[in-house]
């Protein structure tokens, strides 16, 4: 074709009107109603200029089919995928989703109170806050340094008090996928304060100084509550102490922990470089508070006690001391003072010696304080009476040991009564005797007594690390023993039990299991009482009168060896000991155990007072003379605190020798 000449174009001319191929009705011009004229008809394949080809396209079906083909494997494999991860392993995928995005940490309760009986608080709670990190937090990948752990714990060891070793050790753990640790429990406010202030610090620096790290971003705190003592070392004792673990770690606040701790709550949330996400939701478990307990304990009197024992043990360069202060009708204890003491807010501070509570801990041998107990079993048994007239020589031979009084004297011509008034070691032996035919049985109707009143068996306290003090059978007696145990030597016993003995004289000869704890109130708020003591009758009545007569001789007849413990306005009963002392070291007699013991009124009593002091090395270590002025200055104290008036009765004034 590019030999030919290439055809002219024709320029076109005026269009013709073409000839309607209707009638005169096909010759109207156009308006609006009129149809369009139809497009000329294409002319016919002949028509068309020589040298065109007609294309012939190939089916587009088996191209389609493989499209469609690959589009359903690729939605198979999408498909395939979705159902493993949404159906088969959904579990696990969520788990590990969860692991990584959510947060779980614990809402503790809050720690019941305690409270003397006036509703006092003795220990309570305060706000506080445990501090926690993310590890994941400091790594590398996330700060952009190597030594992001050390430069947290430089700044982080001198506020929160702890190792910084230790601390960089937790902020790099072994386990790299570990989301929490806790760095220091139950910090103040104070202390949290200064971790976000510094905080906010380095992120105002980093903001201005591309090349500061906030190392400590990753530092959060979880609100707690932290045990607080509001009057330090008082009834420290008693209360005992809540250690890092947020459990009671001695006294009531170890014996009652399931009571005071409640049950803790749990919260979940999401977080995001270590802040919460708060459009993620979260999830909580409140917790519910423990229980506030009610002691029987009057504030007002265990200060009192605690003051005066902690003076004259300070005084006596003694090793400790105890008071205890009872409500002989309910056998209620009103104080139980310890000395040294410690304080539970700062245990750092305190000696292993001083933790805990002696005065249920300390078994020792309470000397002349225990003739009492002699006394009454002779009383009861009719063996003989107050005015039995009993001749005290200087020495007494019996099995085989030399036995003597605490000052040497002549021939005594002393009633029964006068061997309890002046503390006659020979007379108490020689009043026992008369207990039995023989020696045995008169050991084990002293033995029987001995047990009634609680000797070698435990208060009924429950409390943590009580003895039981030790109390042989009758028949394990040694050659000594059966002639030392009628006057306190060679068997053992706490203070508790040593007051107990006396309350139970007081109670007309009924003894009632020692109480510490009145009761718990829960989170409702309803106050449920602790059970009612069990009540043993040990002696009658009418012995425990005469027995009551009897100690007020101690105190009031110039003879007696109790004088400082008189109160004037009172008649008062009490017996005064001095025992020897074994040695908890060598296990060895060494120093004394100086002791008083007693009630008032004596005619219609209401409180016990008992005092003792271990190992006094600096002046007198008599009972009369270093322990019957703190039984006088504490139940004096305690006599007005409860408002108990003298009866104004007239003592009996038994007679305390007689004339051969």
């Amino acid at each position: 074709m590019s030999d030919r000449e290439p055809p002219r174009r024709r320029v076109p001319g005026p269009a013709r009107p073409e000839r309607p191929e209707g009638g005169n009705a096909a010759r109207r011009r156009p308006g609006p109603g009129a149809r369009p004229a139809r497009r000329p008809a294409s002319p016919p394949p002949a028509a068309r200029p020589a040298g065109s080809r007609s294309l012939r396209l190939g089916s587009p079906r088996p191209r389609l089919r493989m499209i469609s083909l690959a589009l359903t494997l690729v939605l198979i494999a999408f498909v395939v995928r979705l159902l493993q991860v949404q159906a088969v392993d959904a579990s696990a995928y969520a788990a590990k989703a969860a692991q990584n995005r959510y947060v779980d940490y614990v809402l503790a309760a809050e720690r019941g109170e305690i409270t003397d009986r006036s509703g006092v608080a003795l220990a309570t709670s305060v706000d506080a806050y445990t501090i926690t990190a993310d590890p994941t937090l400091f790594t590398r990948k996330q700060l952009k340094i190597d030594d992001g752990p050390e430069q947290a714990a430089a700044l982080l060891a001198p506020i929160l008090g702890v190792d910084q070793a230790g601390l960089v050790k937790k902020l790099r753990p072994a386990n790299k996928n570990l989301r929490y640790v806790v760095l220091a429990n139950r910090q103040t406010p104070q202390v949290w304060k200064q971790i976000k202030d510094l905080k906010s610090a380095l992120n105002t620096k980093a903001s201005t100084d591309p090349t500061t790290v906030n190392v400590v971003a990753g530092v959060l705190a979880v609100p707690t509550t932290k045990r607080v003592y509001p009057n330090g070392d008082l009834a420290a004792g008693i209360l005992g102490w809540v250690n890092a673990d947020g459990k009671g770690g001695g006294g009531v606040e170890q014996q009652l922990n399931k009571d005071l701790t409640g049950k803790d709550g749990k919260v979940r949330y999401a977080q995001s470089g270590g802040l919460q996400v708060p459009t993620a939701g979260s999830t909580e478990t409140p917790a519910v508070p423990g229980a506030d307990v009610e002691l029987t304990i009057d504030r007002d009197i265990q200060w009192a006690a605690q003051n005066a024992i902690t003076e004259q043990v300070k005084k006596s360069k003694a090793d400790r001391g105890y008071v205890i202060v009872q409500d002989t009708r309910t056998g209620e204890i009103l104080a139980m003072a310890n000395a040294p003491g410690f304080d539970p807010n700062d245990l750092s501070q305190a000696s292993a010696a001083s933790l805990g509570n002696a005065a249920v801990q300390d078994a020792y041998e309470p000397g002349s304080t225990a003739k009492v107990m002699t006394m009454a079993a002779v009383l009861q048994e009719n063996a003989a009476t107050p005015l039995t007239h009993v001749v005290v020589p200087n020495r007494l031979h019996r099995g085989d040991r030399l036995f003597q009084d605490d000052v040497d004297h002549a021939t005594w011509n002393l009633t029964l009564n006068g061997v309890l008034a002046k503390s006659s070691n020979i007379g108490t032996i020689e009043a026992a005797g008369q207990l039995g035919k023989t020696q045995p049985e008169a050991n084990q109707v002293l033995y029987s007594y001995l047990r009634k009143f609680g000797i070698g068996s435990y208060s009924g306290l429950n409390f943590p690390g009580e003895t039981k003090g030790i109390l042989a059978p009758a028949d394990k007696w040694s050659t000594s023993q059966q002639y030392t145990i009628p006057f306190g030597q060679g068997m053992s016993l706490n203070a508790l039990q040593a007051a107990s003995v006396y309350s139970t004289v007081a109670n007309g000869g009924v003894r009632v299991e020692p109480t510490l704890v009145r009761g718990t109130k829960g989170p409702d708020g309803r106050f449920t009482p602790a059970a009612t003591p069990k009540k043993t009758r040990v002696i009658s009545a009418k012995t425990a009168k005469t027995l009551a007569q009897m100690l007020e001789s101690v105190v009031d007849d110039e003879q007696g060896t109790g004088g400082k413990a008189a109160i004037p306005g009172y008649r008062v009963a009490g017996k005064t000991g001095t025992a020897n002392r074994v040695d908890p070291a060598t296990g060895k007699y060494k120093g004394y155990t100086s002791s008083f013991a007693g009630f008032a009124p004596a005619d219609n009593p209401r409180i016990t007072v008992y005092c003792a002091i271990q190992n006094a090395t600096s002046g007198s270590y008599f009972g009369g003379q270093i322990c019957g002025p703190i039984y006088k200055q504490v139940m004096e104290f305690a006599l007005k605190t409860l408002q108990v008036p003298p009866t104004g009765a007239k003592a009996a004034n038994l007679p305390v020798t007689f004339t051969p």
